[in-house]
């Protein structure tokens, strides 16, 4: 890492408060309002519904089957088979919606992520590894499933179970009720305190899962591959693997059997609840207490028994709840991260676009603790000018390039765009303006005719020939197999660095910018390979204002504007001939190149 460049993001320390969570959770739901209103009735409904069954087996027990009443247990026998049908169809349905809903709702939540992600400056992904980034959109939000998709009507479900089951139970008996529910308390208290527990150890679950996701995605790219096998790294790498996927084995482990033991026990008490019950009621009629017939008890033992499910529900959705307060809180932390590049509130739109760009007392740097990379940059490059920018490796080159389309914004002075200022256009007009063609090309791992569409969607067959034929790529893609519609490979690896740098070149030419930034285009190719894709930078620089961020020296001689920079600021500034007149540091980079040009070819 360059000692200028900021340290690696983290995330922050503070955890906003519980309930203010708990808030902005419910506030995600809000656009479905309307369905959920919907699952609250089912819930209700279904409750009710099953509630009922225990009152019609007392009446059958203590009724229709002493009397002999055929006609009425018939009626009693087809409510309860009715009761059951709705509170199964009512579940189902119930089911549907609320699934539904979590769906969308995590839909919203990946696209807010995206989005806020889209939206950071450059810096923000230098300092983070890019499988942190998809370990929050993939295991964080995929990790909340549950939660968003069942989790709150499993809650609204057994809740509401729950109230209308006691209430049943005490126009039952009331004193049988207290008994059932004296222990209820102390299980409420062990559940908060095994949530708390898994709450903690998710925590660090997904920072484990987030740190072998970013392993995964460094070693086992093409590049990560290529380096391990080169370097004899392979055995060290699954080694590092490995010891990353134990740690997380353990964690696993610790998640799922926190408080197992503790709500073990409470399972167990709840089951041995119907025993207590009956114990209770014997020794109730044996002792001269108050009498309670057969029906009753059984009707109060089914439902102390349908008490049991949703309460033990209950408690263990308290304590999912808990921890997916921790995969919220990660995700969260995403969608608050501030956002260094917006646009101003009436930004500037501009029709048409002549291309001068102007830096004006330029200064720029990280954060407030390191020092310039640019410094008091003063330039003017006009419409349809060329302008090529040299240095030794730390100058400040590919910074000062950045500044333009505004990958990063300036922390002093300003940059401008026909008379501009950069910050104060909409981003649209930035996008239409700047076009970049940068050392490291990158391909998405799709067809070539798609990769070369990404910079215009639009774009015809005849448009996508033309393009790739200025850039000389045309007879190339022409003699594969599938032409156009061959699979670049991921990062482009199906073809070689001059003919990605061509497919590159050809993708800017089909967005057609009035401003170029070239940022080291060719630096990575060996000689003739660079005059190659040089010829199709010409065909592409003609009467567009260039900017060239330069390592060999031999690709900028006819520059209009040839600038040095030095510890970020400019050194020296004229045409190939004038500074070579001067025999300063231009002239001396001069001289190392043609040194070094033979041992390129």
């Amino acid at each position: 890492m360059h000692p200028d460049e900021p340290a690696p993001w983290t995330p922050p320390r503070t955890e906003p408060g519980q309930p203010r969570q708990v808030r902005r959770i419910l506030k995600l739901f809000r656009p479905y309002r309307g369905r959920l209103a919907v699952v609250g009735l089912l819930v209700g409904a279904a409750s009710l519904v099953s509630v009922v069954t225990p009152f019609l087996l007392k009446e059958i027990l203590d009724t229709a089957i002493p009397e002999g009443r055929t006609g009425l247990l018939s009626l009693l026998a087809l409510g309860m088979i009715l009761s059951a049908v709705l509170t199964s169809v009512f579940g189902v349905l119930q089911t549907l919606i609320s699934t539904t809903v979590g769906q969308r709702v995590m839909h919203d939540l990946r696209t807010a992520v995206y989005g806020r992600l889209q939206r950071m400056s450059l810096a923000f992904f230098t300092r983070t590894r890019t499988g942190e980034v998809q370990s929050r959109i993939a295991n964080d939000i995929g990790g909340m499933q549950a939660t968003v998709t069942s989790t709150a009507t499993s809650l609204v479900s057994n809740l509401t179970s729950v109230v209308a089951t006691i209430v049943a139970m005490v126009a039952l008996d009331w004193r049988l009720t207290a008994v059932s529910l004296l222990l209820l308390p102390l299980f409420v208290w062990i559940s908060r305190r095994v949530g708390k527990e898994r709450k903690k150890i998710t925590t660090q679950r997904q920072k484990q899962m987030a740190a072998m996701a970013a392993t995964v995605t460094e070693s086992l790219s093409v590049s990560g591959i290529v380096l391990g096998r080169t370097m004899g790294r392979a055995d060290s790498l699954t080694k590092s693997f490995a010891e990353e996927s134990e740690g997380l084995v353990e964690l696993e482990v610790r998640s799922n059997m926190a408080g197992r033991w503790r709500m073990a026990v409470i399972s167990i008490v709840m089951a041995a609840m119907p025993a207590f019950i009956y114990w209770t009621a014997g020794l109730a009629l044996q002792f001269g207490g108050p009498a309670v017939s057969i029906g009753t008890l059984v009707a109060f033992v089914s439902l102390q028994q349908g008490l049991f499910r949703p309460t033990v529900s209950l408690l263990s959705t308290g304590v999912q709840i808990q921890t997916s307060l921790a995969l919220f809180q990660r995700i969260f932390e995403y969608l608050d991260l501030p956002i260094d590049i917006t646009e101003p509130e009436h930004p500037i739109h501009l029709d048409q676009i002549k291309g001068e760009v102007r830096f004006e007392n330029v200064v720029f740097h990280y954060d407030d603790k390191s020092g310039p990379i640019l410094d008091g940059i003063d330039l003017t490059v006009p419409a349809g000018g060329s302008l090529a920018v040299v240095g030794p490796t730390g100058a400040g080159k590919s910074t000062f390039s950045h500044l333009v389309p505004r990958l990063y914004d300036v922390t002093g002075g300003r940059v401008t765009l026909d008379g501009v200022d950069v910050r104060d256009l909409d981003f649209d007009t930035l996008a239409r303006a700047i076009g970049v063609v940068s050392q490291e090309t990158y391909l998405f791992h799709a067809s070539v005719a798609d990769n070369l569409r990404f910079a215009k969607p639009d774009a015809t067959d005849e448009e996508l020939r033309a393009a790739a034929t200025a850039a000389q790529i045309h007879d190339h893609i022409a003699s594969l197999p599938d032409g156009y519609d061959t699979v670049v490979g991921e990062r482009g690896h199906r073809f070689s660095g001059g003919e990605k740098q061509r497919l590159a070149i050809a993708r800017t030419i089909l967005r057609d910018p009035p401003v170029l930034i070239l940022d080291e285009a060719t630096s990575a190719l060996d000689t003739r390979t660079e005059r190659a894709v040089q010829e199709a930078i010409d065909a592409l620089s003609a009467n567009r204002t260039t900017l060239t961020i330069a390592h060999r020296l031999s690709t900028i001689r006819g520059a209009d504007q040839i600038v040095v920079l030095d510890s970020g600021r400019a050194v020296e500034q004229g045409t190939h001939e004038e500074l070579l007149e001067q025999g300063g540091r231009y002239a001396a980079l001069v001289s190392r190149d043609a040194q070094l040009e033979p041992t390129r070819s």
